[in-house]
């Protein structure tokens, strides 16, 4: 992974970068006041590859640190089959002490390559994708490391808890999953609001005694939503009226129904374009007889 981003991010930039000095070279051909435009875009040249050298190195070593952590879980897994020794069992302790440390500085500095990338000239979607993949690494090490440390309680090698680096992974993840619920529960409210319509059929004066027609035209304002049915625009598209006489009251675009006898004679209200139907009003008054 690290040798992917180092030559792919850098790479763009290197081909921004010749790309604008091949330009500024260009125009200080014409001379003149030129010369000052290429100095600026040198000064700009300069900044970002400063930038970019600074987060490549914060990169590079949160990747030597993950190196580390690989190497020390190895001979922590070597040592726990011979946890009879005294000598390995306080080796594995020092291994889960080097590895919670470095776990913890690898954290840190991850937290710091996003602020530095946000504060940065920078705007590098490849950049944020391996930020976002090196978080995903480090909870990825936190959850086997829990597991190695279950199989040695197991072998009744007592390690102190992995500290503060294991735990606010897991308050962070908690806390994550929370806020991803959260929002998960918020979109389907939004989308059953969305997607939610009221209809209501009745003869002149039903609708009238409901406080919903007045002098043969609908009132505007809160309506008794009781005496409407509710329903999800996605599921419903026909509705059966029951009448061989039906108006429809409210405004719903032409083009978007089709308001048809059945072999009975009475009407059908069939929503052939549901979003362009309700996109005028989310409630249907009928007038039947």
């Amino acid at each position: 992974m690290k040798k992917i981003m180092n030559f792919g991010v850098k790479a763009f930039y290197a081909v921004i970068m010749a790309s604008s000095l091949v330009a500024c070279n260009e125009s200080l051909k014409g001379g003149g006041s030129n010369d000052r435009e290429c100095d600026s875009l040198r000064n700009i040249i300069d900044q970002k590859d400063n930038e970019i050298n600074d987060l490549m190195g914060t990169f590079n070593e949160i990747q030597q640190g993950f190196d580390l952590i690989n190497e020390a879980e190895g001979r922590v897994n070597m040592l726990k089959e011979n946890t009879e020794n005294n000598s390995s069992r306080e080796n594995i302790r020092e291994n889960m002490a080097f590895i919670q440390e470095t776990m913890e500085e690898n954290r840190r500095k991850i937290e710091e390559l996003g602020n530095k990338l946000s504060a940065s000239t920078i705007n590098s979607s490849k950049l944020k994708e391996a930020i976002s993949k090196l978080t995903l690494q480090l909870n990825e090490k936190s959850t086997e490391l829990e597991t190695l440390r279950t199989q040695l309680a197991e072998k009744d090698v007592m390690i102190a808890e992995l500290g503060s680096a294991v735990n606010t992974l897991k308050d962070e993840n908690a806390q994550v999953k929370q806020e991803k619920d959260e929002a998960e529960q918020i979109a389907k409210t939004q989308d059953a609001q969305l997607n939610t319509a009221w209809y209501v059929y009745g003869t002149s004066s039903e609708l009238k005694e409901q406080g919903i027609l007045k002098k043969g035209e609908v009132l505007q304002g809160n309506y008794n939503k009781d005496y409407f049915t509710k329903i999800d625009i996605r599921k419903v598209s026909v509705i059966s009226l029951g009448s061989k006489s039906a108006t429809i009251l409210t405004t719903h675009p032409a083009g978007s129904y089709t308001l048809l006898k059945d072999s009975k004679g009475e009407y059908t209200l069939r929503i052939t374009d549901a979003p362009k139907f309700w996109s005028v009003s989310k409630y249907l008054v009928v007038k039947v007889k």
